[in-house]
């Protein structure tokens, strides 16, 4: 499988696009990494995925005959807190609004990669053998006819928690936040298509873990393309990333930001994949994000932070988005 570099990745994209052939693609964070494979090429012992009602593998009615070890490894808090208070400078100088902070947690499993695809539940999941694996409940875009759709989502609570949509839905700091993604991606859209519009903001989904249920909120963001947008998907693409959530606003600057605070390599987190069925596309943002480094497992998580936010807070909520969707 071919991992090209921007510039033959968006022509690429582009072609396959402008000749309405079925394909499966995967773009890093940075958009220097791109694969794009068509569907009938694609060998499931590289790559495998699912996408709603798309698959390229069997799935059968077994369940896990072993007892899951999934154990997280955390960065201590204080480890944390330097990170925190050095994002703070930034966002009191007016630098950045928002900016998404992640952070790596090892984990501790007796489950493969390869496992941790097969048995999780989730609408979208993706293995790069040997790789990575991602299981994200995060839709990017959906593009059916010409209408585009997008649907950042921001702010996460413990399901436990008394009240807990009460409380999601009252937390200011939240609410700022959301208000700022919403903003940043009705711009973002409004590069590639016209009449953008908020179609229904703030919205609650329940997510299951393998130890929680956990509440996230999201909204929904519709514009409308030109005729033939098949031909530009990877322009599209090149204009839309990366993806505002997971990078904060103003986007450019913020993007400068994390890099200098984060000092690792995000690679293909929080980068994006999708399917395009040779008339429609559909495209999740690779989060809730298993790497394998050497022969560990490297967990990538993360959220927002604002001037409200509160440190504890933040950590706690990097630490809740450590799981796997395995019952």
């Amino acid at each position: 499988m071919e991992i090209l570099n921007k510039q033959d990745g968006i022509a690429k994209l582009n072609e396959l696009g402008h000749k309405k052939v079925p394909f499966v693609f995967i773009i890093s964070y940075d958009i220097n990494k791109i694969i794009a494979e068509p569907i009938s090429e694609i060998d499931p012992n590289t790559l495998k995925y699912h996408f709603g009602n798309a698959s390229n593998f069997i799935k059968r009615n077994e369940k896990l005959d072993k007892k899951i070890i999934f154990d997280s490894q955390p960065i201590d808090f204080d480890e944390y807190l330097l990170k925190f208070q050095e994002v703070q400078k930034y966002l009191q100088k007016g630098d950045s609004y928002l900016l998404n902070l992640t952070c790596q947690t090892p984990i501790r499993s007796n489950l493969s990669l390869s496992e941790i695809f097969y048995f999780t539940e989730s609408n979208f999941k993706l293995e790069l053998v040997d790789k990575f694996v991602s299981f994200s409940p995060e839709l990017f875009v959906r593009i059916e006819d010409n209408t585009i759709s997008s649907f950042p989502m921001k702010g996460t609570i413990d399901a436990n928690v008394k009240n807990a949509e009460d409380q999601l839905i009252a937390d200011q700091k939240e609410l700022a936040e959301h208000y700022t993604i919403v903003d940043l991606i009705r711009n973002d859209l409004s590069l590639v298509a016209k009449n953008v519009r908020v179609d229904k903001f703030r919205y609650i989904d329940q997510i299951k873990t393998n130890n929680k249920t956990i509440l996230q909120s999201s909204s929904h963001i519709v514009g409308k393309l030109e005729e033939n947008w098949q031909k530009n998907i990877g322009s599209i693409f090149e204009k839309l990333l990366p993806a505002g959530s997971i990078t904060g606003a103003p986007k450019r600057k913020t993007i400068e930001i994390i890099d200098s605070i984060e000092n690792y390599s995000r690679n293909y987190y929080t980068g994006i994949a999708g399917i395009f069925d040779g008339n429609n596309l559909e495209c999740y943002v690779l989060i809730r994000f298993i790497e394998k480094q050497n022969t560990k497992l490297i967990y990538k998580s993360g959220g927002g932070i604002t001037t409200k936010s509160n440190p504890q807070t933040e950590y706690q909520e990097l630490i809740d988005k450590v799981y796997a969707p395995i019952f």
